[in-house]
């Protein structure tokens, strides 16, 4: 059987000489690899930087777990986030936490679309992005259902409670506009992220985190 679907790249794994296991969210299939064959670098690498949206057709067997996913094609350029190296280096950070925090096989209801919503918001700003990263983390635990108060975020706060409860409080808009330094920003983003090790009770170990810290001094 095969199903057309939307599907968000988090990540890929190279996989024998020509082809890629694409890990993924859609609302068909919630957080899911797939098999695409016969990537040629020169032409079809670009279709997997992280947060791309596609579409594509996928191959549903009974022989594996493993689906194929063919037919690929780019539904939004993004062009506001490839050419913005400080953009390019959020969505690496969100793809890395996607990837991270949510399971292999999980299928949270509205992620899909919450995600899609986000990537397609961080793309049209022109300016005042810089917290992004911070809010998505913020929501992206009210999304897997952990939905933070204050009293459970302290014991992860160090610092920065404070900020971090103003911050809260807030909405998207003014959430933007606070000025962080970038180890205050960076220190915020790391509580959250203990945060969510704790309720998931597993490690989460962010590497582009530090890129961010560098970039957004």
């Amino acid at each position: 059987m095969t199903v057309n679907t939307d599907l968000i790249v988090l990540h890929t794994t190279k996989f024998g000489e020509n082809s890629l296991v694409v890990h993924t969210i859609s609302k068909e299939y919630g957080r899911r690899s797939f098999l695409v064959r016969n990537v040629s670098r020169k032409s079809s690498m670009s279709y997997f930087l992280p947060l791309n949206i596609l579409e594509a057709d996928v191959v549903e067997t009974q022989k594996s777990r493993l689906y194929t996913a063919k037919n690929l094609s780019s539904l939004h350029p993004l062009s506001g986030i490839r050419n913005n190296l400080y953009k390019n280096s959020i969505t690496m950070f969100i793809s890395e936490v996607l990837y991270r925090v949510v399971k292999d096989g999980a299928k949270e209801p509205g992620l899909y679309e919450w995600c899609e919503k986000n990537i397609l918001l961080l793309d049209a700003m022109e300016t005042d992005f810089s917290n992004f990263h911070l809010r998505f983390l913020f929501e992206l635990a009210v999304v897997l259902g952990f939905s933070p108060e204050m009293k459970d975020i302290e014991p992860f706060a160090g610092d920065r409670l404070q900020q971090m409860e103003a911050f809260m409080k807030l909405s998207f808009e003014e959430s933007m506009l606070v000025p962080l330094s970038g180890s205050a920003r960076n220190e915020m983003s790391e509580c959250i992220l203990r945060y969510l090790e704790y309720h998931l009770d597993s490690a989460v170990n962010i590497r582009s985190l530090k890129v961010l810290r560098e970039l957004f001094q």
